[in-house]
């Protein structure tokens, strides 16, 4: 999956966090997101289901006070997701139990944007000097990430 082209995603870093990431740099991020996404997309499901509901709403994503944020931020920054890029690859992901609503599936690039923009923040929040992320960069911030979320 490719939410971004390269040389957005090349720009959208360099903005964001002062970062040069190059298109080899653009599968791991793309791994990233889509996983991050079927992984609120999972903790949402079991929402639903504890509230009787056999769709899944926005409301049952959890969605923290810094994700929040970071979507807020990222619609400051004007850039621009694909949602068929995202229905694409959660496509190749196990089915879940409930059906995302359209409203819900509409939430999808906002919410891959704030990953980005969180991403991206703490890459420098990690590694203040870094320029140029590498593998064990990559490694570092997204065990972060899947610590948390």
């Amino acid at each position: 999956m490719t939410v971004m082209g390269v040389s957005r995603f090349e720009r959208f870093f360099r903005v964001a966090a002062g970062l040069d990431v190059d298109k080899n740099d653009l599968k791991r991020y793309s791994d990233f997101v889509d996983g991050k996404l079927y992984d609120l997309l999972l903790v949402g499901q079991a929402a639903a289901k504890a509230n009787g509901r056999d769709t899944l709403e926005p409301w049952d994503l959890p969605i923290t006070k810094g994700l929040q944020e970071s979507i807020h931020k990222f619609r400051q920054l004007d850039e621009e997701v694909e949602l068929k890029p995202i229905l694409e690859q959660l496509a190749k992901h196990p089915l879940l139990d409930r059906a995302p609503t359209e409203e819900t599936e509409a939430r999808y690039p906002e919410i891959v944007g704030g990953l980005s923009l969180a991403l991206a923040h703490t890459f420098k929040i990690m590694y203040p000097d870094l320029k140029n992320p590498q593998t064990k960069h990559w490694e570092g911030v997204t065990a972060i990430f899947d610590l948390l979320l």
